[in-house]
């Protein structure tokens, strides 16, 4: 293997290290680089506790938006409900105004159709009062004139026996 050297900053000279040379250059290299490497893993240590603090506070974030969004979502449907219902009563509404109103036409035909039913029964019973008040005078009538032919009979009879006796 060959050895290390090194090279003189003023002379240009080669030095050859040895084990006893090197040994406090190595050394103290060794330290350098130790706390070099020290010095880097807690920069890196610092960076991933910065790095778990931003996820952390990501995460928050993402949690507050993801409820703010829920909640606006839920506003937003419970608005959108209220808004259908109130369509759907609304129409629900008109139905039954219209059905109302078809009800109270139809009520109204049922009434006039009765109103002429009745005029047309008044009628027809008047007419049948009528009637009977006719067919009682004229059995009145036919009695009367029965027994005004019996009485004459009677009194023609009651002549013809005067006048046979006589």
């Amino acid at each position: 293997m060959t050895e290390p050297t090194i090279t003189c900053p003023k002379c240009h000279t080669v030095i050859r290290l040895t084990e006893s040379l090197a040994a406090p250059l190595i050394a103290a290299t060794r330290l350098q680089f130790e706390q070099q490497l020290r010095e880097k893993d807690e920069d890196v240590a610092k960076r991933e506790q910065e790095v778990r603090e931003k996820e952390k506070l990501v995460a928050d974030t993402k949690r507050t938006l993801d409820s703010q969004i829920a909640d606006q979502v839920a506003a937003q449907l419970k608005t959108e409900r209220v808004r259908v219902m109130d369509e759907e009563a609304k129409k629900a509404k008109l139905a039954s105004a219209a059905e109302l109103e078809a009800k109270a036409r139809e009520l109204a035909e049922l009434n006039e159709v009765l109103k002429s039913r009745d005029a047309k029964l008044a009628e027809a019973q008047n007419a049948q009062a009528e009637l009977i008040k006719k067919q009682r005078e004229l059995d009145d009538a036919k009695r009367e004139l029965e027994l005004t032919v019996e009485k004459r009979v009677g009194n023609g009879l009651s002549e013809v026996r005067a006048a046979a006796k006589r």
